[in-house]
């Protein structure tokens, strides 16, 4: 491996481990009935396994800046890569629920710390001319790996056993924990100053019990007392350590970096973006079904186009994004993908097949371009040292606002009379599926506020950022 470049090894390495990542957030979903009966469980209890797995990750999330700064971003991701790929083995070799979950919680703490302390590395071995030609490599994890998980995990379900579901991570993980090994050089940024335990003690259990109240909301209802509980401790928690972030000589989270309008807006859209596509992904299939009467696996692979049209913006916003700016290609790109989510709460439009697929394209396309963009520029003037808490701030923002789009929409549904089940009147989802297009409205004011220009490179003769120490 001595002729390996450390920055395509960062790359392969990265690209291996989340693409692990994402599938395992979705692929495990259409498993959940066969785990339950091979375990003689109810169907609820087995929705623990993902519900273990969000919390988990949610959990992690706030103290993987400080730990790839402190000990170094080749050290904690690989670490964390293969505790992921050993609980992968554990979950497929578990013979009982309890011990699936039990993995499954171990697996997402590591998931938690994978995706930015991943990014960091990546982005540290590019300087800010050079990242949107990670596009290409970004958008393989985060669009097509969690679209494949539910039709892969359907056929693996059925061809072999729900056991290899986690076995096919194994050979991947061990394979890249491998390459980054020797073929990955290390940084470590340090750290001033104690550990911020405060901060930990607030901010992590605030956005476990957050998530775990927005994922069983909708479904067990806002009054159920553990959801309410959960709901109200994580919000007081929240505020709390927001407060306390401010305050802090050396924070856990550096909240600070939302000072800068760029990142602050970028920071911003994540959340509304991914708010509105993590929505309308839950709420179309439902549609779906209920005006065509289509099967869940239909309805599953009617929203996959989308995930094409993600694939083609890395290709648009790369070519597009030195000629136009981050400003000019972002809101264009913004007004369209509202216009298409709009679309698709049009009365007669879920009834055409042709026409699903192709908005759903176009649901990928443009609102790809829109966030590809946001995510390079709004890094571009982030400075080296703080390239680690920026990440992890960004991430926490963006899942939470999945989280968010998801719960938003189940209410919606829930008010209009839809149950998400049985239901045939499709208006109740129509309503949910304009909330989404609501949501990308407003991504286009905050988009309003990126810079005009792209990123400019370096003189000739200026070394690209070091990704050793």
């Amino acid at each position: 491996m001595r002729g390996l470049s450390p920055r395509i090894a960062v790359v392969v390495v990265y690209t291996a481990a989340m693409c692990m990542n994402g599938l395992d957030s979705t692929i495990v979903n259409p498993a959940l009935l066969t785990i339950a009966r091979d375990f003689g469980e109810p169907v609820s209890a087995a929705n623990t396994v993902e519900v273990a797995f969000l919390v988990a990750l949610a959990v992690a999330l706030p103290v993987a800046g400080w730990l790839g700064d402190r000990l170094g971003t080749k050290k904690v991701f690989l670490g964390a890569l293969a505790v992921f790929t050993a609980a992968s083995a554990v979950c497929g070799l578990a013979q009982d629920l309890p011990t699936l979950v039990l993995a499954r919680v171990v697996q997402g703490v590591a998931g938690g710390l994978l995706t930015p302390v991943g990014m960091t590395l990546l982005f540290r071995a590019f300087p800010p001319h050079e990242r949107m030609k990670l596009s290409k490599v970004l958008i393989v994890p985060t669009a097509l790996m969690p679209a494949l998980g539910p039709p892969l995990g359907g056929f693996l379900t059925e061809h072999l056993s729900w056991h290899w579901l986690f076995f096919v991570n194994v050979p991947i993980g061990a394979a890249a924990v491998l390459l980054g090994l020797f073929g990955v050089r290390e940084h470590v940024e340090g750290t001033e100053g104690p550990f911020d335990l405060t901060g930990f003690l607030l901010a992590t259990p605030a956005l476990g019990l957050l998530t775990y109240a927005l994922g069983f909301g909708p479904a067990h209802g806002w009054t159920t007392p553990s959801v309410l509980v959960s709901g109200t401790l994580g919000l007081v928690l929240l505020a709390s350590g927001c407060v306390h972030l401010l305050r802090a000589r050396t924070p856990l989270l550096e909240v600070r970096l939302l000072a800068d309008k760029v990142f602050a807006s970028a920071t911003v859209l994540a959340l509304v973006t991914s708010a509105g596509l993590m929505g309308v992904l839950f709420a179309f299939p439902l549609l779906y079904q209920a005006a065509l009467g289509a099967s869940a696996l239909d309805a599953g692979l009617s929203v996959f186009p989308e995930a094409l049209g993600l694939m083609l913006a890395s290709q648009i916003a790369d070519r597009l994004l030195p000629r136009l700016g981050p400003r000019w290609l972002a809101v264009p790109a913004l007004v369209l993908a509202t216009a298409v989510f709009g679309a698709l709460a049009v009365p007669g439009v879920a009834e055409n097949a042709w026409a699903v697929r192709a908005l759903m394209f176009c649901v990928g396309l443009v609102l790809g371009t829109a966030v590809l963009t946001v995510q390079i520029a709004g890094f571009a003037d982030v400075p080296p040292p703080a390239m680690g808490q920026a990440m992890a701030l960004f991430t926490i923002v963006r899942t939470l606002g999945g989280a968010l789009g998801i719960a938003a929409v189940a209410a919606v549904i829930s008010a209009w009379g839809g149950s998400g089940t049985h239901e045939t009147d499709p208006a109740p989802y129509r309503a949910a599926i304009a909330v989404t297009a609501g949501l990308v409205a407003l991504g286009t004011l905050g988009a309003l506020r990126m810079p005009k220009e792209a990123p400019a490179p370096p003189p000739f003769d200026e070394e690209p950022e070091a990704v050793a120490a």
